[in-house]
């Protein structure tokens, strides 16, 4: 049977996700995105699904760094999922009722705007992820803020959408272990890099991509934590990976780039 690891508990969007990605699967929870990871080093599961990115906050940058810290992991396949957070409680509770509120801290961050204009004076906490919330809640004056999928027993919605934006989306990766398990094609490639310390040296990176012309879809930085001043790019482009146009660009890129990592494709 292939096992799929993922944040948990039971619930969670990253389950969702999973779900999503891998219909047959089993899933295993885990209570943090390094567990997630080092269960698909171990062998322990085939998969594992990472949140990369969110519309309404940018990259998750933890996992970022953990793809590129275990080069022997590749993202196979995307899922993109719509994120609908509500904010629940015991059956009866009023919003006027609330003193804490639990959740992952990016959904805290996505429900920033509703949070300052309702629940100012409430104590946040930060929980493991939005499912581990509930289990927190024992009172009226506590609350969590979850998918509108979970359902728990005794508790209920207060209201509707909290989500700061409407249209709030997170971009999931399927993660495998062994460069074998890459897809022979795909609409999108994923790589790291970084750049020569040279004037113009992103620029002329990304002219690679034009050169070839492959459309880049998504950049990140992130600092690299022993070279002060010096940053890493995670980038993406459509791109069959079995095109001859793309490996030539990404053979550029490893010539031209320092600490170059192919992370995927999909």
């Amino acid at each position: 049977m292939v096992l799929v690891s993922y944040l948990g508990p039971e619930g969670s969007y990253s389950m969702l996700a999973a779900q999503n990605l891998c219909p047959q699967a089993k899933l295993v929870p885990c209570k943090s995105f390094y567990e997630v990871v080092k269960k698909l080093q171990s062998g322990e599961v085939s998969f594992a699904v990472l949140p990369i990115e969110n519309t309404l906050q940018g990259a998750v940058t933890q996992n970022l760094d953990l793809l590129y810290m275990n080069p022997a992991l590749y993202a196979v396949k995307e899922y993109v999922l719509k994120v609908d957070h509500r904010l629940i409680s015991v059956k009866g509770a009023r919003l006027s009722d609330v003193r804490r509120l639990y959740s992952h801290e990016q959904a805290i961050l996505q429900c920033g705007k509703f949070i300052a204009q309702n629940l100012a004076s409430a104590q946040i906490v930060y929980t493991d992820s939005t499912a581990e919330s509930v289990s927190k809640i024992h009172s009226a004056a506590e609350a969590g803020i979850v998918g509108s999928h979970v359902r728990a027993e005794g508790m209920d919605f207060i209201g509707e959408s909290i989500s700061d934006e409407p249209k709030n989306f997170t971009h999931f990766l399927l993660i495998a272990k062994g460069r074998e398990n890459l897809p022979g094609e795909s609409k999108r490639v994923y790589f790291a890099a970084t750049c020569p310390h040279e004037p113009g040296a992103l620029l002329k990176m990304l002219q690679i991509l034009s050169v070839y012309d492959l459309n880049m879809t998504k950049i990140e930085s992130r600092p690299i934590k022993d070279r002060p001043g010096e940053y890493r790019f995670f980038i993406e482009f459509e791109g069959n990976i079995a095109d001859a146009a793309v490996s030539a660009a990404l053979k550029r890129m490893e010539e031209y780039g320092k600490d170059f990592l192919l992370l995927g494709c999909y």
